[in-house]
């Protein structure tokens, strides 16, 4: 099997590129990160230095990997960032930089590997969206926004993709320990939240490595979707059978990150009166 990861040299990326090679898959790692080119061969992985927010670049990259390889069979469109905060924090940049890189970056991988895969005969489009793009997830809402964005794309192309026999889901996992959570707001304006994002999430992270046994059984199984944990199917489960609640739910995490930051504000004023 020949597979193609963007955002290949970190986070779930990385555990997929790890667990393909582990079952005798060649990789062709994707990545903006400078090591790119170190985690490939560390690996025994082809890489490619790769911005997705660029299309051409995006297009190039793809049909290197098709030169180079004379197919590709699976294409995981997973490259992504973290934005958070609360959405009156929030200014267009951080909405502008989460559409550009969630969701025009999947775009770009889609709109490079569907048609080679309508001309190959076959293939697989395995897009990285989140549990946040199946229920209501907020302190995020840009990154929320992209995600059920993403969810929708894969669903519709999946619709039409079936006559072509080119297949296409979506991984929708639940907070996921990868360094991505330690990066929130990756060149933006920071807010409330701060650069990481493990001290506002309200469950146990989930191993980077056991997600990329989720998804590789998923695709093996053509699953639409698939989402991971248990805890995270459960929470789907519960927003599609009481969507209200759920909001309501959610809410509450919302007004704690406010009160926290309120108290916080309220304390360094204090001392700086002080």
């Amino acid at each position: 099997m020949i597979t193609l990861i963007t955002g290949g040299a970190s986070g779930i990326g990385l555990a997929l590129a790890t667990e393909l090679r582990r079952r005798g898959a060649r990789v062709i790692i994707a990545d903006i990160s400078p090591a790119t080119e170190v985690v490939a061969a560390r690996l025994g992985c082809t890489a490619i230095e790769l911005d997705v927010t660029d299309a051409e670049a995006v297009d190039a990259a793809y049909e290197q990997a098709w030169a180079g390889h004379g197919r590709v069979d699976v294409v995981f469109n997973n490259a992504g960032i973290a934005t958070g905060g609360a959405a009156s924090e929030l200014d267009l940049d951080h909405w502008r930089r989460t559409i550009d890189v969630n969701l025009r970056g999947v775009i770009h991988g889609v709109h490079a590997a569907y048609p080679r895969m309508i001309r190959q005969g076959h293939g697989h489009i395995v897009n990285t969206a989140s549990l946040a793009g199946l229920t209501p997830a907020p302190l995020m809402v840009p990154y929320t926004t992209t995600k059920h964005a993403v969810v929708g794309l894969s669903l519709g192309l999946r619709a039409e993709a079936a006559i072509h026999n080119v297949r296409v889901s979506a991984v929708c996992p639940s907070f996921v320990d990868t360094p991505l959570l330690d990066n929130v707001n990756p060149g933006l304006r920071a807010t409330g939240m701060g650069s990481s994002a493990r001290g506002h999430i309200p469950v146990p992270l989930y191993p980077a490595t056991r997600l990329a046994r989720d998804i590789l059984r998923g695709v093996a199984r053509n699953k639409a979707l698939i989402v991971a944990p248990l805890s995270g199917r459960l929470a789907w489960w519960g927003t599609r059978l009481a969507p209200e609640l759920a909001v309501r739910i959610a809410a509450l995490t919302a007004r704690r990150y406010h009160q926290e930051h309120n108290t916080a504000t309220t304390r360094e004023t204090t001392e700086h009166r002080l």
